[in-house]
């Protein structure tokens, strides 16, 4: 409810702006001075004097479209009362409750009624330029809609979920599959995520310029939530651990396998996985994969088998100077990631190979990283969550995932588990006073979970970033699940320092096709694709049609 009443308070600060700036132009028109204050009656009386659709009037305070479609009636209406001009416009979007003031507490400003029989030629050819900024304002505005209310495009940068999901695949997520999740900063530029873009300002992602304003804001709430993530299910979410954007649904969109859900127990053993102690079922869209090291007497034609066979992944050996091979007395030695049973058998029954074996860290493996040489600075981005725990990302817990109401016991030595959760994610302060734990400034040793948790990890297991990393994800931070791949393009994420590249090319034939059903040979929904945009442009030819038909008649 909290959302509800923080937006209905900011619809009455916009429609008091609106009536205090507004309120003579509405006497003018004929109507009452109070009417310019009732959200949403106010704007369907400017389109309806304006002859514009009336039904437009109800996104007029939707969260992103809104500001757009406000700053199309204002145009409306300053038009209204003459105030045609470009710079008249400018005004009416950069400064619009100043803007209409000055014109509404004007002295001589009156309604400029038109007649299309006495329009010059300038008028005329400057009304078809409005109609046409008007098609375009309209076609952002219903593309909004879809991305901001249904469905929004994802794209896969990283090999963490290869050979489910690959490199260059591009989704549609159904942000309606776990719950709809209400916009929490409505201020904001349409398509972009966190950042308007990136500037490279001191090496800082912090001082990119946002895309979204970070002072009208509304408080997280999911409506419509008939499930929630399920083992097996591929979940995109915010990032957890964000650190640039303090609003959880502009942080960066991942994708991942929900391995485990609230409640319960995820371990991995010598590279496996268990969840329950049970060993996990791999599912018929899924392969077996492993990070391996390759010795080799000589250099690899690596270009020659990334075009024979598609890309094989390899990891930067030597990160400073992007080489992914290690030079040696003898060879060289390259590793491997994601290698499934087929691909082993292809690089293992190269001449230049010597040896090859499957990269497993040990339990003395330290998961703690470091962001010097001298390690007196811990990389918590790529160190095991928790930090302190002693695991890798082969050896890893057991760990047991937190559900609401879990009442757990809090102290200093898993207090690196449960911090993040009690501070950043459920929003309390929590204080280490000489030994002892405070929370909310009441010292205690107990804590009950708020939300759900979940444990989402790539299925490019040795090469992915995951909740061994950055810990729990929390189900506020679950965006949708994704329905299809609807384009797929090789080569187009690589790194450009990087010596082997994947050949660039579009994938035909993993277009359209379901992507969460956990089947080997997914089915293709191309003709759905067809339908749509038969029924989109095939819409709008039958409209005009209609009404030349109608207009001969007449």
């Amino acid at each position: 409810m909290n959302y509800f009443l923080t937006y209905a308070v900011y619809v009455l600060i916009l429609s008091l702006l609106m009536g205090i700036s507004t309120w003579k132009l509405f006497k003018k028109m004929g109507y009452s001075p109070l009417f310019a204050f009732v959200p949403f009656y106010n704007y369907f009386i400017i389109l309806k004097e304006t002859e514009h659709p009336k039904w437009w009037a109800i996104l007029s305070y939707l969260p992103i479209v809104g500001p757009i479609m406000m700053s199309v009636f204002h145009i409306y209406l300053m038009k209204k009362f003459g105030k045609n001009l470009v710079q008249n416009q400018v005004l009416t979007v950069l400064l619009p409750f100043i803007y209409m003031a000055t014109v509404n507490y004007s002295k001589d400003v009156e309604i400029e009624d038109k007649n299309d029989l006495y329009l010059t030629d300038e008028e005329k050819a400057a009304e078809k330029k409005d109609t046409f900024a008007g098609s375009i304002t309209f076609a952002v505005v219903f593309a909004t809609i879809i991305h901001v209310f249904f469905t929004q495009p994802f794209g896969i940068p990283t090999g963490s979920m290869e050979r489910t999901l690959l490199v260059g695949d591009f989704l549609f997520v159904n942000k309606w599959s776990y719950g709809y999740r209400l916009p929490m900063r409505p201020l904001a530029i349409p398509f972009l995520q966190g950042t308007i873009l990136d500037t490279g300002i001191k090496g800082n992602p912090k001082d990119d310029p946002k895309s979204y304003v970070e002072a009208v804001k509304l408080p997280y709430e999911r409506i419509f939530q008939f499930n929630k993530p399920q083992k097996n299910d591929i979940v995109v979410f915010n990032y957890p651990r964000d650190s640039v954007h303090v609003s959880l649904d502009r942080a960066d969109p991942y994708v991942k396998r929900c391995v485990a859900v609230a409640g319960d127990t995820f371990e991995m053993r010598d590279g496996k996985m268990f969840v329950n102690n049970k060993p996990e079922i791999f599912l018929g869209d899924q392969e077996v994969q492993h990070r391996y090291t390759v010795t080799t007497s000589d250099l690899l034609d690596m270009n020659g088998l990334n075009s024979k066979y598609g890309y094989f992944w390899l990891d930067e050996i030597d990160r400073d100077n992007h080489l992914q091979y290690l030079k040696t007395n003898s060879g060289y030695i390259y590793s491997f990631q994601g290698l499934d049973k087929e691909r082993y058998k292809i690089i293992k029954s190269l001449p230049e190979v010597v040896d090859i074996k499957e990269d497993i860290q040990t339990k003395n493996d330290s998961g703690v990283s470091y962001r010097n040489a001298s390690r007196s600075k811990i990389d918590t981005t790529q160190s095991i969550f928790p930090i302190n725990s002693g695991w890798n990302q082969d050896q890893y817990g057991p760990i047991k995932i937190p559900k609401k109401g879990d009442v757990v016991t809090i102290n200093l030595l898993n207090l690196p588990e449960f911090q993040w959760i009690i501070k950043n994610y459920e929003h309390n302060t929590l204080e280490n006073k000489n030994g002892k734990i405070f929370i909310n400034g009441k010292e205690t040793n107990q804590y009950t979970i708020q939300q759900d948790y979940y444990m989402m990890v790539g299925d490019n297991r040795d090469a992915s970033l995951d909740a061994r990393f950055f810990g729990f994800v929390p189900e506020e931070n679950i965006v949708g699940k994704p329905m299809f791949t609807w384009m797929s393009v090789q080569g187009l994420f690589e790194d450009k320092n990087v010596e082997y590249k994947a050949p660039t090319k579009v994938r035909f034939d993993r277009m359209f096709k379901a992507t969460n059903t956990g089947e080997a040979n997914k089915t293709s929904y191309w003709w759905i694709a067809v339908l749509i945009l038969v029924l989109f442009f095939g819409w709008e030819y039958f409209v005009k049609l209609f009404k030349k038909k109608k207009t001969e008649e007449d």
